[in-house]
């Protein structure tokens, strides 16, 4: 297996979340299972069938999330020495050559990616026309509203 890049804080949260469904939900679903089965036909017990599939559910993930953390490569971006290019982990700050507008995005794993929280998966366009690059650097990023430019401002490892 490919080893799978993970900030510091991802692996964290990784972590967590494999902590929760072993130690609450596993166990909260064998209950709704065990409650289900005292009711007793399971041909048509529908409780029954939404613990099984819940149950099914918890496991896939537990199994999903160990298979990362035992593949993960991490990396602490205030570790990183990139000189001052951008890489997995660096914090980029950018604006929009033709609006002005400027916002600012960590590169980070594919299940650390979120818009919201201005964090790119390492595998989405933008962050591909940034692997490499350094402050003052242009790139142009195609989206679904045609190409964007954008003019690298900083990149920071933190």
């Amino acid at each position: 297996m490919n080893s799978i890049p993970l900030t510091k804080h991802g692996a964290e949260l990784l972590k967590e979340e494999l902590h929760r469904l072993k130690t609450k939900d596993r166990p909260s679903v064998i209950s709704a299972i065990a409650e289900a089965r005292a009711h007793g036909d399971l041909s048509e017990n529908a409780d029954y069938d939404a613990a099984k599939e819940r149950q099914s559910f918890i496991e896939g993930r537990i199994a999903d999330i160990e298979g990362k953390l035992g593949a993960a490569l991490i990396i602490d971006p205030t570790t990183l020495h990139a000189d001052g290019r951008v890489v997995f982990a660096s914090t980029v700050d950018l604006e929009n050559l033709e609006t002005g507008e400027r916002v600012t995005y960590q590169v980070v794993g594919t299940d650390e990616a979120d818009i919201k929280d201005a964090k790119v998966s390492v595998t989405s366009p933008i962050a591909r026309a940034l692997i490499g690059k350094s402050a003052g650097d242009v790139v142009g990023v195609e989206a679904p509203s045609g190409l964007r430019e954008y003019e690298i401002l900083e990149v920071r490892y933190v």
